[in-house]
C-alpha cells in the first residue's frame, strides 16, 4: 500500500488491508487534522480493500466530520463501488460523481 499528497488531496495505491490499516490510519488522520476543506482520496489506484481498510476509510470520514471537513471519495474502482453498494456506505460517504447503481454488474 502506498500513499501520496498532502492534507487536502491523497493517492491511495496497492491494497489497503489488514496489514496496511495502521499505516493508512496514521496517514489520513494527519491528513485529516493538518487541513481544511474537503480532503479527496483518489482510489484509481487501489488495487483492492478489506473490511478493515474500509473501516479505516470509515473512521477518517467520522474524524474529518469532526474536524468540520469533509472526506470525499475520487475514482472508485468497480469492484470497491460494488462493496460500497453491498454495505450501503454509499449513502454516507461522498463519492465524486456518485455511483451509478444502475450500471454496476450484478454478484
Amino acid at each position: 500500500m502506498h500513499i501520496r499528497g498532502d492534507h487536502a488531496e491523497l493517492v491511495v495505491g496497492g491494497r489497503l488491508d489488514v496489514r496496511s490499516a495502521a499505516d493508512a490510519r496514521t496517514v489520513l488522520h494527519s491528513a485529516v487534522d493538518d487541513g481544511v476543506g474537503d480532503l479527496i482520496l483518489d482510489l484509481s489506484e487501489l488495487d483492492s480493500w478489506d473490511a478493515t481498510g474500509l473501516g479505516v476509510i470509515m473512521g477518517a470520514h467520522r474524524r474529518a466530520g469532526r474536524c468540520g471537513r469533509r472526506l470525499v471519495l475520487r475514482d472508485v474502482p468497480p469492484q470497491m463501488q460494488r462493496l460500497l453498494v453491498a454495505t450501503r456506505l454509499h449513502r454516507i460517504l461522498a463519492i465524486e460523481g456518485g455511483i451509478g447503481v444502475e450500471s454496476l454488474p450484478r454478484v
